[in-house]
């Protein structure tokens, strides 16, 4: 394919970094990418004109309602929404949690919600604080640990006329399965339960279709897609208006200012616009949205091309366990792994050293994984997670330095 990989890495400054005397290779993309320049330069010079707060007479800050509304624009373009979804914050993880104190304000006891046992705990715990404090019981759907995927087999039986939320992860941050968001929604919405989405996970790698999974409530995080420190949710009008967020008494009580609480981080917003035009500009198109998705396409078809040479490489290495789901379960280019006679730290560590391959390794906020697998205590997994800007040459040196360790331990 004629994806442009030497154009798109002169877009991330931070691949001029090297360690040890070598190029520093970064597979640590789920834990958040590299910023596209465009991104640091829109931070950049919003500060250096003069920032402002919202709502005055003066030219700094129509310039940064002006802004961040644009921002909303493209990140409605990006989920197939609407701009008067979209609200800022921090990350998504505090996002979800102011979320759940308002959505669960209609919670009573006797009531259920629906998790799973595949999920970053952002997108379990903060529902589950607010179901125990309510006395509302709390549902998970079951790992397959054989398949590394959501076990569905029983959802409707455990979704009933009492479940009034249901929460699930588009992909699994740490070992990549990518759920079926879509047949859970379905159910879910015939059983009358608000869904919501962790997104994070999916949206550096696939578009993602809010209208088409069917889901309420989305929620992520722009660090995980090429910009800066910036969560976002995107919630559906109609339920938007209904929730009541804790605030401050003189904010705003409409949609979506309500959810944002407190001044947000302005030239990080600044940054938003300019990583969705990254993906977009990888694409074609007459509309940002038919750009955005043909640029995902191209991410798509690349990202597999590298992470099918890893996969199989690292399938063939004696003393290395791969946790992936089967072949025909479509997954990120995320690959989670442990190496025989060595915890995933000292792994990380000696990469890091004598390749200067970044990659991670713990639990990475899916604790409950990990805990089903059995490998918490021994230091969870090893996650490489391959980006845009990754290349065939990296990929290789990323296997090379591998099998140099597991040779040589």
């Amino acid at each position: 394919m004629n994806y442009p990989i030497e154009a798109v890495r002169k877009r991330f400054p931070a691949l001029q970094r090297t360690y040890k005397g070598k190029p520093v290779v970064y597979l640590d993309g789920p834990g958040g990418s590299q910023t596209v320049v465009e991104a640091i330069n829109a931070g950049r010079d919003y500060m250096m004109r003069g920032g402002a707060n919202l709502h005055g007479a003066f030219p700094t800050s129509k310039e940064t309602m002006e802004k961040i509304a644009e921002a909303k624009e493209y990140v409605a373009a990006l989920f197939n929404g609407k701009a008067e979804e979209v609200a800022f914050g921090p990350n998504a993880t505090t996002m979800m949690f102011h979320a759940a104190r308002a959505v669960a304000k209609t919670w009573k006891e006797g009531d259920e919600i629906l998790l799973t046992e595949l999920e970053h705990h952002a997108n379990i715990d903060p529902w589950r604080k607010e179901a125990e404090d309510k006395n509302v019981t709390v549902k998970y759907i079951p790992l397959d640990t054989k398949t590394l995927t959501l076990d569905l087999s029983s959802l409707d039986q455990l979704l009933t006329e009492k479940t009034k939320f249901v929460a699930i992860g588009l992909a699994s941050n740490c070992i990549g399965t990518i759920n079926d968001v879509k047949t859970v929604s379905k159910a879910a919405k015939k059983a009358g339960a608000v869904v919501a989405v962790d997104a994070v996970h999916g949206i550096p790698h696939f578009y993602v279709d809010r209208e088409a999974l069917g889901v309420d409530m989305l929620f992520s995080s722009v660090y995980k897609m090429f910009g800066p420190h910036v969560g976002l949710a995107m919630i559906k009008k109609d339920l938007f208006d209904q929730l009541d967020p804790y605030k401050i008494m003189p904010a705003p009580d409409y949609a979506p200012d309500k959810l944002e609480i407190g001044t947000q981080n302005h030239e990080g917003i600044m940054g938003v616009t300019e990583a969705v035009a990254f993906i977009a500009d990888l694409g074609e198109g007459n509309t940002l949205k038919e750009r955005i998705i043909s640029g995902y396409e191209a991410i798509e078809q690349y990202e597999e091309e590298l992470v099918q040479f890893v996969r199989g490489e690292l399938e063939s290495i004696k003393g290395l366990t791969l946790y992936q789901a089967p072949d025909s379960v479509k997954k990120t280019p995320t690959v989670a792994f442990r190496v025989e006679g060595m915890t995933p730290r000292e792994f990380t560590s000696r990469m890091c050293e004598e390749a200067s391959v970044f990659i991670a390794d713990g639990h990475f906020y899916a604790y409950r994984l990990a805990e089903k697998l059995g490998i918490v205590e021994s230091g969870s997994f090893i996650r490489a997670g391959i980006s845009v800007y990754n290349t065939m040459e990296e990929m290789k040196r990323f296997v090379d330095g591998i099998k140099a360790i597991v040779n040589n331990k």
